[in-house]
């Protein structure tokens, strides 16, 4: 581990301040938008924005990659990113917002597959499941810092946004300075979205309907919190008990999903995650329930993302894993862009409330369609399963890439290790 972090702490860092930024204006914005007067719909159409342009920079950036390579695209998406920041207290209007956001999107996902890229060649065979777990660490943890940055200044103002217009600017520095070229994209074997469905109907169900969850989180939980009437410190600690609950829980269920059939615990985790929406829904004043039920919807949604992408590899060849994971990555994006619009409509037609409704729909269905696939297909023998790689949904496919390596080389050490023995 002090190996790896002696030659990539540059690296971490400055994804660390990317991930403080996005953090930070996505909460601000959800806040600043009650204050501007901003319908509940209208801020839902301003967040599912993000998830169009984040979508559009998973199939565009590597494209860009190839042709002028990683610096130039970094430093490019980097400088909008920094200047999107500023326009947004400059030029309060919904649509205006909505623009933005797809550019943000767009640009911190090409910021994501470029930053990824330098850190899987900054790995090894040995330090590749290290440097994912740091990665992880460094994703979640940032945006929970985030939320401690709201409450340095007035919502209202522009401090806040500068605050992450900066932050992105200065992570240009270490990430640039420590650097050094990387190999050019592969291009893997293509999969139909059918092809991939036939595979496995329940990873890609599943991760269609953890998108409008992800997407609640992340883009609509400030805005609940704001319509619900918690104050700037409240809301704060809201949106951080989900990432708090993704970071305590995801090892304890990695841990079970490489011992168990994967589909009672995917089963059980949305359960559980639904029974926390639920308890969110009829929490009332109840701060508290609020955070528990928060905790509970981050810390299984998160896990339930990493299982889904192990359960669909336990039924591929090694060579179309890549193909899926780019797969389920686009159906988890097309989920992403329609949650905030649900939310928000549902927001719309019974108050805060329908905020946890959504999500406990999605997670409760999610669980029922797990049951269901149980009946239609035996599960293969967990000595048989994919290895379970944490990957955080606001990972990239390079990222996908990093972990369906490490798994694979994971399953091969265990075997030279039964051959010995």
């Amino acid at each position: 581990m002090l190996k790896f972090l002696s030659s990539a702490w540059a690296l971490l860092l400055g994804l660390l301040l990317l991930m403080i930024g996005n953090g930070l204006q996505g909460t601000l914005l959800g806040v600043r938008g009650e204050i501007e007067g901003f319908s509940t719909f209208e801020m839902s159409m301003v967040m599912s924005a993000y998830f169009v342009g984040f979508l559009g920079g998973s199939k565009l950036a590597p494209e860009m990659i190839r042709r002028v390579g990683h610096v130039r695209v970094f430093a490019a998406l980097a400088s909008l990113i920094s200047a999107m920041l500023i326009l947004y207290p400059s030029w309060p209007n919904p649509w205006v917002w909505m623009a933005c956001r797809v550019v943000i999107g767009f640009c911190f996902c090409g910021v994501y597959v470029t930053a990824e890229s330098w850190l899987n060649n900054a790995a090894t065979n040995e330090t590749r499941g290290q440097a994912l777990s740091m990665y992880m660490l460094v994703q979640v943890g940032g945006i929970m810092i985030a939320q401690g940055l709201l409450l340095v200044a007035d919502p209202g103002g522009f401090i806040l946004f500068v605050i992450p217009s900066v932050l992105v600017s200065i992570a240009f520095a270490p990430i640039l300075l420590s650097v050094t070229p990387t190999p050019a994209f592969d291009t893997t074997k293509p999969m139909t979205l059918r092809q991939l469905f036939n595979v496995s109907p329940l990873g890609c169900m599943g991760m269609f309907l953890l998108g409008g969850v992800f997407a609640a989180q992340f883009g609509m939980a400030a805005v609940y919190g704001a319509q619900t009437g918690l104050s700037i410190p409240e809301i704060s600690m809201f949106v951080t008990a989900f990432y708090l609950g993704a970071t305590v829980l995801q090892f304890p269920l990695g841990w079970l999903s490489d011992r168990m059939d994967r589909r009672m615990l995917i089963l059980l985790a949305a359960a559980l995650g639904g029974a926390g929406a639920l308890l969110g829904m009829v929490a009332g004043t109840s701060f508290v329930l609020l955070l528990a039920a928060a905790f509970l919807v981050g810390g299984t949604s998160n896990p339930l993302y990493s299982l889904l992408i192990a359960y669909t590899n336990d039924f591929l060849d090694r060579d179309d894993m890549a193909a899926a994971s780019g797969g389920l990555l686009f159906i988890n994006g097309l989920g992403a862009i329609a949650g905030p619009l649900v939310t928000g409509w549902m927001m719309g037609v019974f108050g805060s409330p329908g905020y946890f409704l959504v999500i406990a729909v999605l997670l409760i269905s999610l669980a029922l369609y797990a049951a269901y696939r149980m009946t239609q297909r035996r599960a293969p023998a967990v000595s048989e399963t994919a290895t379970y790689t944490p990957i955080s949904p606001t990972a990239t496919s390079v990222a996908l890439d990093v972990a369906r390596e490490y798994a694979i080389s994971t399953a091969d050490a265990e075997q030279e290790r039964d051959k010995s023995a």
